[in-house]
């Protein structure tokens, strides 16, 4: 690895992570979205009581889309980094994430369906 990505301290390593969430936040609007869908599923959360093991569902599952999320931003960012001609491999690359995304989506809202319905 290139010495000067390399970071000695790792204050400057949490720093360069948040400063990559923080990236993610403001310029992807998947991530927008899914922020919007977590304040609201935590609002409905809080309204409707659920319970402990629901809470721990519903955090877990809303981590998995954001970490989906993030690793489909990364793998759409190294593919352009290293091609911006069409490829067969690059498209592959990037459907592929994206329909990571589109799977722990899917299962987020089946899991939100199965706490929040009952108590509705």
């Amino acid at each position: 690895m290139n010495e000067s990505f390399k970071h000695r301290h790792h204050h400057l390593s949490f720093r360069t992570a948040l400063s990559g969430l923080i990236l993610a936040a403001k310029t992807e609007l998947n991530m927008k979205i899914i922020i919007i869908c977590s304040v609201l599923v935590v609002g409905a959360g809080f309204l409707l009581k659920i319970s402990y093991n629901e809470w721990l569902t519903v955090i877990l599952t809303i981590a998995l889309v954001f970490v989906a999320e993030i690793i489909n931003t990364s793998i759409e960012a190294v593919t352009d980094l290293i091609t911006s001609q069409w490829h067969e491999d690059a498209k592959i690359a990037k459907d592929v994430a994206g329909g990571m995304v589109l799977l722990a989506s899917f299962f987020a809202f089946v899991i939100g369906l199965m706490i929040f319905l009952p108590k509705l």
